[in-house]
C-alpha cells in the first residue's frame, strides 16, 4: 500500500526539521559525554587494575569488590541510584555530572579487567630483563610493561568506547539533553515515534561506523610494531 502523499510530505518535513536538533544533541552531549567518561574511566581502570595486581590484600579486595559491584548490576540501575537515590540521603547531583559519574565508574570496572589481562599477557621475561638493567618495579611498569599492554588492549578498549557511545542514550532517563532525549522530546510533540527513533538510530550508527573505521586504522598502525 502506497503512503498518502500528504503524510509522506509531513514525514519528510519532520525528518528535515529534527535533523539539526538531533545532530546538536549528538555533538554537544552524546559524543562529549562518551569521550569525557571514557577518559575518566581509563584512569579509574588503570588504578583498579594495578590494585588487583598489587600484593597488598586490602587494595586487592577493594578493587575486586568495586569491579564485582559494577559488573554485577545494570548500568541503568547505577544511574538511577546516583541521580534519584542519593537525593534521599541529602546528596543531590545535577543530571550531567550524575551521568559522568555513572558512566565513568561503569567504564572503569570493565576496562580495568581489559588492562589487567593485557598486563598479565606480557611475558615475565620482560620484567626480568628490566630488573637486569637496574630498573625498579615502577620504572619497569612505566617504561616496559604498560606500553606493550597498551597496544594489546587497544582493540577491546575501542569496542568499549563504541559501546559507551550507544549506552549514553540511557542518560536521557536522568534528564540529560543528549541526542535520544531530543528525539523523545520532538516525538512527544508530533507523535511520530517510529520516524524520530529511527532517525536517532541512524545517527548512532553513523557515529559508530566512523569510530570503527578509526579503530581499524589505529590497529593497523599498531600492528606494524608487532614482531612476526
Amino acid at each position: 500500500m502506497l503512503m498518502d502523499p500528504e503524510r509522506l510530505d509531513r514525514l519528510m518535513n519532520i525528518a528535515q526539521s529534527s535533523l539539526l536538533p538531533l545532530a546538536k544533541g549528538a555533538l554537544l552531549y552524546t559524543i562529549p559525554l562518551a569521550v569525557i567518561t571514557f577518559l575518566i574511566g581509563l584512569v579509574i581502570a588503570l588504578f583498579t587494575a594495578l590494585a588487583r595486581l598489587s600484593s597488598i590484600k586490602g587494595l586487592q579486595w577493594t578493587a575486586r569488590a568495586y569491579v564485582s559491584a559494577i559488573r554485577g548490576t545494570p548500568l541503568l540501575v547505577q544511574l538511577f541510584i546516583i541521580f534519584y537515590g542519593l537525593p534521599t540521603v541529602g546528596i543531590t547531583i545535577d543530571p550531567l555530572p550524575a551521568a559522568i559519574i555513572g558512566f565513568s565508574l561503569n567504564v572503569g570496572a570493565y576496562a580495568s579487567e581489559i588492562i589487567r589481562a593485557a598486563i598479565l599477557s606480557i611475558p615475565k621475561g620482560q620484567w626480568e630483563a628490566a630488573y637486569s638493567l637496574g630498573m625498579d618495579d615502577v620504572q619497569t611498569l612505566r617504561r616496559i610493561i604498560l606500553p606493550q599492554a597498551a597496544r594489546v588492549s587497544v582493540p577491546p578498549l575501542s569496542n568499549t568506547f563504541i559501546s559507551l557511545v550507544k549506552d549514553t542514550s540511557l542518560a536521557s532517563l536522568i534528564l540529560v539533553s543528549e541526542m535520544f532525549r531530543k528525539a523523545q522530546e520532538i516525538a512527544a510533540t508530533n507523535y511520530e515515534f517510529l520516524l524520530l527513533y529511527t532517525e536517532a538510530a541512524l545517527i548512532y550508527w553513523v557515529i559508530c561506523f566512523f569510530l570503527s573505521m578509526i579503530q581499524g586504522n589505529v590497529e593497523n598502525r599498531l600492528s606494524r610494531y608487532v614482531v612476526r
